[in-house]
């Protein structure tokens, strides 16, 4: 994991959970990517540092146990430079420019130029990361899912190249929850402003929770909503026990159900009637 800075709700639901129930069940190495953090802070690495403590405190408060697992830094480990400057020999930059997320992030971050080769080879150090260790399995988030396939691409062309199966190719082991909106229903991102973080307080995520949006269709409060749409609903079905869910689900039925009627009503004095 990349240390950018404080973990919000997103890194956790993604990627951070899932790595803490793997940990039961299988031979897990899991590292502070601090040369990955180059590729966007190479202006001021003296920051690598600092996010690189705030986030293992994190790791450790949601549960991951180094007696269980493996947690390093990347850095410590020279050879994951060198095989990454020997996978950089053979990949074509076509491959890299394709990837969804170099434009994506291009486009996300303005304060740091992200046009640097570090940034578009960030998926062969990735790849480098993995194969290293003849991983299986990758505990990854929705969003680095076109970076695992292109690391499998890879793995397949130094195979044919040069005639010599030396790794695996990996497959990825999404999250139950692989995707958590942030504040304003876009992706959660420390870049858009709209995270809730772990090391939040109880008061500041409650001020946080309360300006985000329910259903944005509704004209006034007292129109009925759609969880489907609402902002908050995923939320809603994370912390909120089934029963809780299942009525939740019932009453926003029995809304859409007075509304299509209401709606389909020629008698206007019924309005009010039907809704209720």
């Amino acid at each position: 994991m990349q240390p950018s800075g404080k973990l919000h709700l997103g890194n956790y639901f993604g990627a951070l959970k899932n790595w803490v129930d793997l940990q039961d069940d299988f031979e897990c190495f899991f590292f502070i990517a601090d040369w990955h953090a180059l590729s966007s802070l190479y202006e001021d690495p003296s920051l690598i540092k600092k996010f690189s403590y705030e986030m293992t405190v994190d790791w450790l408060s949601a549960g991951l146990d180094p007696e269980k697992t493996t947690l390093f830094l990347q850095s410590k480990i020279p050879e994951h430079a060198e095989l990454h400057l020997m996978l950089s020999m053979m990949i074509p930059v076509p491959w890299l420019e394709r990837n969804p997320t170099y434009k994506e992030k291009q486009d996300e971050v303005k304060k740091v130029d992200m046009s640097t080769y570090g940034f578009l080879g960030y998926p062969v150090l990735q790849t480098a990361d993995i194969v290293l260790y003849r991983a299986d399995f990758v505990p990854v988030g929705i969003d680095q899912a076109p970076h695992l396939e292109l690391s499998r691409e890879i793995v397949r062309r130094f195979h044919n190249l040069y005639k010599k199966k030396v790794s695996i190719e990996p497959d990825a082991k999404i999250s139950d929850i692989p995707k958590l909106n942030g504040l304003d229903g876009r992706k959660m991102s420390k870049s858009y402003d709209n995270a809730i973080f772990l090391s939040d307080t109880e008061k500041e995520v409650s001020k946080k929770v309360k300006q985000m949006l329910t259903d944005p269709a509704r004209a006034r409060r007292d129109d009925p909503g759609d969880p489907d749409v609402c902002n908050l609903y995923p939320f809603h079905k994370i912390y909120s026990s089934q029963s809780m869910q299942d009525e939740v689900a019932e009453a926003a039925d029995l809304q859409k159900l007075a509304v299509a009627i209401v709606k389909t009503c020629s008698l206007k004095p019924c309005w009010k009637a039907c809704a209720r």
